[in-house]
């Protein structure tokens, strides 16, 4: 599976040189009815499972420690990194890595801030985290267990990557996948700045 999303990546960025400014333009607006309509299918699998929703139903609030646990493994994470980097700041690594994949909004709050070189740096490593995520989340899956594959995807598993976390796991772990995304999209606009 992973051989696969990465081949259709590739094809995607070479199939990209050939088109228009038009064309991506449209790929641009449309790509978030696709995403729409790809979360209500996810959706539909997950109400059919009703056993899974009641099991997801009976961890009450421990539901939450799967976030509490990606978003504390990326500041982690962050935090070495900025330390094991020349040049780079604590606060700025901590910052970066509070991104926790949602590259749209993290580079821009950094960037803002008066950082563009960290904005950048936000930018791409949220963005390579979603790529690494695509092609790891099977592998993880299958090697790890399906809660671990839900870890990589950060704020991305309530959309862009849940179909994928859903199809290599189960409902149960899509559901979880689900709260964990919604949470750490909640957590990055009250973590960057906290850093800054």
């Amino acid at each position: 599976m992973s051989l696969w999303i990465l081949l259709t990546l590739v094809l995607g960025i070479l199939a990209g040189t050939f088109f228009s400014q038009d064309f991506t333009a449209f790929l641009d607006s449309s790509s978030s009815y696709m995403l729409w309509g790809l979360i209500f299918f996810v959706g539909i699998d997950i109400g059919a499972n009703q056993s899974a929703l009641r099991r997801v139903t009976h961890m009450g609030w421990k539901i939450l420690l799967f976030p509490a646990a990606v978003i504390l493994g990326s500041l982690l994470g962050g935090g070495i990194l900025s330390l094991l980097l020349p040049g780079q700041g604590l606060k700025e690594g901590l910052a970066i890595s509070s991104g926790l994949g949602w590259y749209s909004l993290s580079g821009i709050l950094i960037t803002e801030a008066g950082s563009p070189v960290a904005g950048s740096i936000a930018f791409l490593s949220n963005v390579i985290r979603e790529v690494i995520t695509f092609i790891s989340v099977p592998l993880i899956a299958k090697y790890l267990g399906h809660y671990c594959a839900i870890a990589p995807a950060g704020a991305t598993a309530m959309d862009t990557t849940l179909a994928l976390i859903s199809r290599n796991t189960d409902s149960e772990t899509a559901i979880l996948a689900f709260v964990s995304g919604i949470c750490c999209t909640l957590a990055v606009p009250i973590l960057v700045p906290l850093f800054l």
